[in-house]
């Protein structure tokens, strides 16, 4: 991908971030993430219905590869199907560290496929991801 590029989408969805901001309705999963190694600790909040993913939102303060990477991954998101989003975030996980992953389930998140070139930025591309698969696992241990 093209450096240039890359730095825009990274940069509009820090500034301008897509979901950003929570709303108050009990029909939301919320979790909190955040980092031990810097300022980064977002809540999301994630509402499921037929198990399609309806909506995601997040708001709280990171730096730009976490903010950027939450926009974009909730926009890779909503409208997909639960398990699609299990696929979307395995290959998202995998590229991130640097194992075998498959670009065409990604998107926009490909932006990050560089990252690993800056190890002590992985933990911010990959805050969001847990975020989501940590209401995903409530959501299963929910239905139990």
């Amino acid at each position: 991908m093209d450096e240039n590029l890359r730095r825009e989408i990274i940069l509009d969805n820090y500034k301008e971030p897509y979901n950003k901001g929570l709303i108050d309705d009990n029909s939301y999963i919320k979790v909190n993430t955040n980092s031990e190694s810097c300022i980064d600790n977002l809540d999301f909040i994630m509402k499921i219905e037929n198990d399609i993913i309806k909506d995601i939102r997040f708001d709280g303060e990171a730096c730009a590869i976490s903010t950027s990477a939450s926009s974009i991954m909730i926009r890779s998101l909503i409208g997909k199907k639960v398990s699609d989003a299990y696929n979307i975030l395995s290959n998202y996980k995998n590229m991130i560290n640097e194992e075998e992953y498959d670009s065409s389930v990604l998107g926009e998140l490909i932006v990050y496929n560089e990252i690993a070139k800056q190890p002590n930025r992985k933990n911010c591309a990959l805050l969001p991801l847990v975020a989501v698969e940590k209401i995903l696992k409530e959501l299963i241990n929910n239905d139990r």
